[in-house]
């Protein structure tokens, strides 16, 4: 997995991580923020290396719907955008005012 794609999940999991059940979370702070592989991951919860890849592809489904429905990382980006822009005095107000009616 790439570094932007792996920032991308955990960002996502930040936003959406309380929307995912006990064991959903589970799995994925096991994967993607401990480091485990599958099959560690496997042996810890006495289940199978597919189970687990299983419910890590079904982890990273809802976290990808959640965005595409809700688009909240979409929003943080653009916010963060615009707080870079202004810190850099690089935009005006009316601008500024513009930029965050899109949001």
């Amino acid at each position: 997995m790439k570094l932007e794609d792996k920032i991308r999940m955990n960002s996502l999991y930040d936003i959406y991580g309380k929307l995912l059940t006990e064991k959903q979370r589970m799995y994925y702070e096991y994967y993607y923020l401990s480091d485990y592989s599958l099959s560690e991951i496997s042996e810890i919860l006495s289940v199978s290396r597919n189970a687990v890849h299983m419910q890590l592809k079904n982890v990273v489904n809802h976290l990808e719907n959640y965005e595409k429905t809700l688009k909240m990382l979409e929003k943080k980006k653009k916010i963060n955008s615009l707080i870079n822009q202004i810190e850099k005095k690089k935009i005006s107000l009316e601008n500024i005012k513009k930029q965050l009616e899109k949001v």
